[in-house]
């Protein structure tokens, strides 16, 4: 049998862990994310790569020979958060049960124990696979080891051998300390060279092979400013691929023998994982998928109930208590009128299960609807609207298990019940398990399906303590509270509404879009000089590049790039282009919108009524799906004519729109405190236009079209941390321009420079940025030695703050626009939220009232250091409501 080591960096992946998973605690207050994360890393690597070996190296401290070298190695550092560090001896405790080896030594890193073993193992021809997040490793990649790097937190790796690192940097495993030595790195506080990144490192690697061949060689670079920057910090470039080099000669006192993995006694690592409360991994040890799925379903099977009958129900009228934990099961992605499977519902010492037939039990009907009876429930929305689809009201909503876990864990994009329960320890068969999947899936025999209703009912009721701990910690427990749980039955009222289509008028838009495209074909078509399919990619490669020979931006595996971004760039090479992109958009108004919106007008109401999405995005912004009713495109007038088949719901109304006007600009005066745009908002002054004037120095007057364009972009790539090349690209200037003009904006704007470093830097410390109302967004490659993920985080610590704020305080308008048209028990409905923008329908006597009360509320959602201004217009149609 061969010989396989698998050495896993403990720091890098339990950070990592930490970082990609909510904090979970258990009963006694141990926090165990990290831990948990590292564990289910580790048995996935162990079951995929089957180690004869195994070892998992530590840092032993922060002082090392290389802070001895170079005493501010690693000294931008920010101290391990509590909640992490504890972790650790945890994390030893468990690798102890399993039976794992760990190791660590006073004066090295982990690296260099991972780099000596590594070393040690391939000249006693071991194959070897390291696993960690820091891409240092990759210098001790060779044909027998291979370097395993984490992705989106610990769920995926990446794995590379010569070929691969040669693929992807053109370079060798020893050239990966040069590029360090080049570019240096800013979580371990290695200077480089300053100004050389990855890009250029690659360039000087690619021709002079190393950090002393640059040295050398330096009069060839090209650039007399590099060659200056190059001469007068080559001493730092020594030392940085010096500190970056791994130790293969460490001085360890430790064997490959030792390292030879025995497989664990169950009797050492139950009680631990008992003890941190990681049921699931209990249940997942020693059976294989099919097992444990027979298994789940048998302990399903099992659980103790009641089933709600016609015979029964009278004496189970008194056992619907407050709180009860309460499951509305609906197999449908598109729930608007669905059937219901069935309702559970779980106390202390009850479980109940109401069968399909029974769900409009009197009683059940009764208690549904009092609010003072408090429910915990899973995605609050959505049961909400099924059961209203059904005439049953459900009110009194005190916990949603799906916003909690999407609160804590927002960039999560999985937060089914069986994957929630799993983060807390808690064992729950996924529906996959119960239904089947694909052409397979199909409600199955009531005698299976009732006890998965009543085990999901029930595994909300044992979550509701520790997810509520979780949010206090997490100062969260407000935003659930008052904010999304409301939110939750404003945009449950809304689906269930609907909006209503004039499906005659968008047969009427088909007819004239089909008019226009066959009139643009024509064209085209007259331009190329010959007849093709403009939609084939191929074909309009060759008509573009070899019959016209247009010059060739981009080629793929098949041919020429025919993509958006490659024709926006020909748009002045050939009036044949612009017709083709136009084309193209009418073409997908055609597919996506006319024919696509007729598909989801709903056949007994004629309305179209959309999902709502409210733990989707990472920022806390609402989405839309089936449709997606926040894509319908604006830029195009045909595109905005789509909206002209909004309309009211009832004869002689009007739809209402109000929209916050540059909501995002305005929080980030408030965020940053510049007194130039508190200035110009408090004035009520044209942002841009004012932009453009303290950035040019001229008067309001002298204010040109193209200096408020260009300052424009320059305001909201502010926002999203735009770069130099982004901000080229959108103005279509130079780098060097974009550079010039993004410096003098900051050194009119020094308030926002400010917020931009400090926001930072604050990431840095904590791992997550919040909104103003405390919302988290966490941020695992805020300190990663990759540039562009680095550079990718730092870009959303900057942006999320104030998108997810405005995110925020559109929720919080619509829940306090909602309360006041019912305290003021007003017709008026609320329709939509598109982005910035609240959609009503309104009767014509109520106009005016909504009018007023509309703005008022928006505009006082949230009180800030400038005014926030609404635009409110109505019309016929959501189009002429502009």
């Amino acid at each position: 049998m061969n010989e396989k080591l698998m050495i896993i960096d403990g720091n890098s992946i339990a950070n990592r862990a930490f970082y990609a998973l909510p904090l979970l605690t258990t009963e006694e207050g141990l926090y165990t994310n990290a831990v948990y994360g590292f564990t289910t890393m580790l048995l996935r690597m162990m079951e995929e790569e089957k180690p004869t070996h195994l070892l998992v190296a530590f840092d032993a401290g922060k002082v090392t020979f290389r802070t001895e070298e170079y005493k501010d190695y690693k000294g931008k550092r920010l101290k391990t958060p509590s909640e992490l560090s504890a972790q650790f001896p945890l994390l030893k405790e468990l690798l102890e049960a399993f039976g794992v080896k760990h190791y660590e030594l006073n004066g090295y890193e982990a690296d260099d124990i991972i780099g000596t073993i590594s070393a040690r193992a391939e000249a006693n021809g071991f194959e070897t696979l390291i696993v960690s997040g820091d891409k240092d490793m990759l210098q001790l990649v060779s044909d027998k080891t291979h370097v395993a790097l984490t992705r989106k937190g610990i769920s995926e790796v990446e794995r590379y051998s010569p070929a691969e690192i040669d693929e992807k940097y053109g370079l060798t495993p020893a050239q990966i300390v040069d590029l360090k030595g080049l570019m240096g790195d800013t979580s371990d506080n290695i200077p480089g060279i300053p100004g050389v990144g990855e890009k250029t490192a690659l360039k000087l690697l690619h021709e002079f092979k190393t950090v002393e061949g640059v040295l050398e060689h330096v009069s060839e670079v090209k650039g007399k400013k590099l060659q200056e920057k190059i001469e007068a910090h080559a001493d730092d470039a020594r030392m940085s691929k010096q500190l970056a080099t791994i130790l293969r000669d460490a001085p360890i006192a430790l064997s490959l023998d030792e390292l030879k993995y025995q497989p664990y006694e169950r009797e050492k690592v139950v009680p631990v994982l008992e003890r941190f409360a990681f049921k699931s991994l209990l249940e997942r040890l020693g059976f294989d998928s099919a097992e444990a799925d027979a298994l789940l379903q048998q302990e399903e099977k099992e659980i103790e109930f009641v089933t709600i009958t016609e015979e029964n129900r009278d004496k189970w009228a008194d056992k619907l208590t407050s709180p009860m934990a309460v499951m509305v099961e609906v197999d449908a992605e598109n729930y608007h009128g669905a059937p219901i499977h069935g309702v559970s519902l779980v106390s202390e010492d009850v479980r109940l299960y109401v069968p399909f037939g029974q769900v409009k039990w009197p009683a059940l009907v009764e208690w549904m609807a009092d609010p003072e009876q408090r429910k915990w429930i899973y995605d609050a929305k959505r049961s909400q609207v099924a059961l209203a689809w059904k005439g049953i009201s459900l009110e009194g909503i005190s916990f949603d298990v799906l916003l909690a876990s999407y609160l804590s864990n927002p960039s999560e994009t999985n937060h089914q019940l069986c994957d929630v329960a799993e983060r807390y320890g808690i064992k729950l068969a996924s529906d996959e398990t119960i239904y089947g999947k694909g052409a397979k899936r199909s409600v199955p025999d009531i005698s299976v399906l009732g006890p998965h209703i009543v085990r999901k009912a029930d595994t909300i009721y044992r979550l509701y303590d520790r997810m509520n701990s979780t949010l206090r910690e997490e100062g969260l427990t407000d935003l659930l509270y008052d904010l999304e749980l409301p939110l939750a039955a404003v945009l449950g009222a809304m689906e269930k509404r609907g909006v209503r289509v004039d499906k005659e008028r968008l047969d009427e838009m088909g007819v004239e879009l089909k008019e226009k495209l066959e009139g643009l074909t024509k064209e085209i078509h007259r331009l190329a000089g010959t007849e093709f399919n403009i939609n084939s990619p191929k074909q309009l490669g060759e008509i573009l590049f070899e019959k016209l020979q247009l010059p060739v931006i981009k080629k793929t595996k098949t041919g020429y790039s025919t993509s958006a971004d490659v024709l926006e760039k020909l748009e002045g090479a050939h009036e044949i282009v612009p017709l083709i992109l136009e084309f193209r958009q009418l073409g997908k108004l055609q597919s996506t919108y006319i024919e696509g919106l007729k598909k989801e007008i709903h056949e007994e109401t004629g309305k179209i009524h959309t999902s709502f999405n409210q733990a989707v995005t990472a920022t806390g912004r609402l989405s839309s799906t089936e449709p997606n009713l926040q894509n319908i495109p604006i830029r195009l007038e045909e595109g905005r004519k789509i909206r002209q088949a909004f309309v009211p719901s009832e004869p002689g109304w009007y739809i209402l729109a109000a929209d916050y006007s540059q909501i995002e600009l305005r929080i980030l005066a408030h965020i940053s405190q510049d007194e130039n745009l508190i200035d110009a908002f408090r004035k009520d002054m044209d942002i841009h236009t004012r932009t453009a004037m303290d950035v040019f120095g001229v008067e309001e007057d002298e204010v040109t079209s193209l200096m408020r364009r260009q300052a424009k972009a320059v305001n909201f790539g502010i926002v999203y941390g735009i770069s130099d090349y982004g901000l080229s690209q959108n103005l279509h200037i130079t780098r060097k321009q974009a550079a010039e003009f993004i410096e003098r904006y900051f050194s009119v704007f020094q308030g926002v420079k400010r917020y931009m470093d400090n926001i930072v830097v604050e990431a840095r410390k904590n791992g997550y940025v919040t909104t103003m109302l405390n919302r988290r967004r966490y941020l695992p490659d805020i300190n990663s030695s990759n540039f562009n993920q680095r550079s990718f985080a730092e870009r959303t610590a900057m942006n999320t703050p104030i998108q997810g704020t405005a995110a925020d305080i559109i929720k919080l308008a619509m829940v306090n626009v909602a309360r006041r048209m019912e305290d003021e028990k007003l017709a008026s409905r609320m329709l939509l939220q598109v982005h910035d923008e609240l959609i009503f329908e309104v009767p014509e006597h109520e106009l005016e009232t909504m009018c007023r009360l509309v703005p008022d509320v928006m505009e006082n959602a949230l009180p800030l250091d400038v005014p926030l201004k609404v635009d409110v217009n109505y019309g016929i149609n959501w189009y002429e409501a502009k």
